[in-house]
């Protein structure tokens, strides 16, 4: 069993947890139900803003501890000013250190486009992410089948909801493809394993449809990937570890926004 395998049986327990403990009808009473959520595609596009989808996680399963100082308020804060187009925010707790709370403080924090970073098995957490004040969703194909696919985006764009679908190769695009999607990302790490290689956007990016925003995630360290990015049709860029590791995760982006500016 490898690390995904683990995280989505867990993840499937603290699910049926959590529909004991708030049910569907609290949820859809929650503060931020009824907020009409962002476009994605109108920050991912803005002039004024950079394209990066900075994301804030404490730990992961291969790295372990990466930031346990900074609180979510101060650098969702801080991504937002350094003119981030989104902010991920990890909620899986077991695993990333984050939890459902997280997406609540930096949504009263911040007002750009946030992504809910967990893996959604089940349309309760999508509700839920509505509830929680997110914007967008993401849905991972390595562990869901086209019908989930287009059952949880067909859910998530009736809420008003943005849909990021994650995939890892060619496979995973042209079997999961689907027209709720609003976005495509190419994670360049291998969740199987969790090693990296930036490659994997480049070997995709023609392959993926021009209707759809294009996103590269993960193993992205240098302000000069992101121009070879961009000309090969990339919108956006999900950045994480690059800034978390720091000391300072506002300082470590606008240092980095200012470097894509000047390369």
């Amino acid at each position: 069993m490898n690390i995904l395998d683990k995280i989505v049986l867990r993840k499937t327990e603290e699910v049926e947890q959590a529909k004991k403990l708030v049910s569907i009808k609290e949820l859809e009473n929650g503060a931020y139900y009824s907020r009409t959520p962002y476009s994605l595609r109108e920050f991912m596009l803005a002039d004024d803003r950079n394209g990066i989808i900075a994301e804030f996680k404490r730990r992961s399963p291969s790295k372990g501890v990466i930031n346990d100082h900074s609180t979510v308020v101060e650098v969702t804060r801080d991504y937002a000013a350094a003119g981030a187009s989104a902010i991920s925010v990890l909620t899986d707790i077991d695993f990333f250190g984050g939890h459902p709370n997280d997406l609540l403080e930096a949504r009263e924090a911040t007002q750009v486009p946030l992504l809910r970073k967990d893996f959604m098995i089940d349309e309760y957490q999508i509700v839920e992410a509505k509830s929680l004040g997110a914007d967008i969703i993401l849905l991972i194909a390595a562990i869901l089948t086209p019908l989930q696919i287009n059952t949880f985006a067909k859910l998530a764009k009736s809420l008003g909801l943005n849909v990021l679908l994650e995939v890892h190769n060619l496979e995973e695009l042209q079997r999961s493809i689907n027209p709720n999607v609003d976005a495509i990302g190419v994670n360049n790490r291998n969740l199987g394993d969790f090693t990296v290689n930036i490659q994997t956007s480049f070997d995709l990016a023609r392959e993926i449809p021009a209707d759809f925003l294009k996103v590269s995630e993960s193993a992205i360290s240098d302000p000069k990937i992101i121009n070879q990015l961009k000309s090969a049709g990339f919108n956006g860029f999900l950045i994480g570890e690059n800034f978390m590791k720091t000391s300072d995760p506002g300082a470590a982006i606008r240092t980095f926004a200012g470097e894509m500016i000047s390369v």
